[in-house]
């Protein structure tokens, strides 16, 4: 009997699709660990002092490390999806995560900037004005979206930081049902991973997000090459 037919064959995959996930976020976990560590540190200080005083390395850290990370990461989502289209030999993470390094940090640069400021406004304004904070907390589900999107469009296409992010504010605006479908698929993850099974975060969290959210949009990049093919 073949590995790939039968039961047997079913088990052999999905044992492959799970090793393929979690060896790759684990690496991304290892990448993000100083920042893992800064996080925890942060929800656990005794005093608002303590996290200002960690906050400026997390902001250091993110363009360097978390953003390079993620977009690897992405990129092995990348090769997972279009496996059946691609002729090209599987390339580790680490290459990826080289090969990805300029554009993404960056780019880190400019969404670390941007998280930073939107998040300073929502915790002001959440002890200010409840109104305000909710306008700004409906900006993040957009600016998250937008920041997904350019790790797709990132490890999709050969382009500069600049160009990427026009991009991808384009992918981010034209379909709300794609919008809709990354929003939510990461909302029902990262819920799941933090309140119910938070070890899935180091093991699956980050390549389940990664290979849905690039699914998404490689399903509306599809339609949208064909419309333009047919007119």
């Amino acid at each position: 009997m073949s590995r790939t037919s039968g039961i047997r064959g079913g088990l052999y995959a999905v044992s492959e699709w799970i090793a393929k996930f979690s060896l790759n976020n684990l690496l991304w976990a290892v990448f993000n660990l100083p920042i893992a560590l800064l996080v925890i540190s942060m929800i656990y200080a005794e005093k608002v002092e303590d996290i200002f005083y960690l906050a400026p390395t997390l902001i250091v850290l993110m363009p360097i490390l978390f953003f390079p990370a993620t977009t690897a990461l992405f990129a092995k989502a990348r090769e997972w999806v279009r496996k059946d289209h691609d002729d090209r030999p599987d390339r580790t993470y680490i290459s990826y995560y080289k090969e990805n390094y300029k554009v993404s940090l960056q780019a880190g640069i400019v969404f670390t900037i941007l998280w930073g400021v939107l998040l300073g406004d929502i915790y002001y304004f959440s002890t200010v004005n409840e109104l305000i904070m909710n306008v700004f907390f409906i900006v993040g589900i957009i600016l998250y979206v937008f920041t997904i999107n350019f790790f797709s469009v990132t490890v999709h296409f050969d382009l500069k930081a600049k160009p990427a992010f026009k991009k991808a504010f384009l992918i981010t605006i034209v379909s709300p049902l794609s919008f809709v479908t990354v929003a939510i698929t990461s909302a029902i993850m990262l819920y799941i991973s933090v309140y119910v099974f938070p070890l899935m975060i180091p093991i699956f969290t980050g390549s389940i997000i990664a290979f849905l959210s690039f699914s998404s949009f490689y399903r509306l990049f599809l339609k949208l090459n064909h419309k333009e093919k047919n007119g």
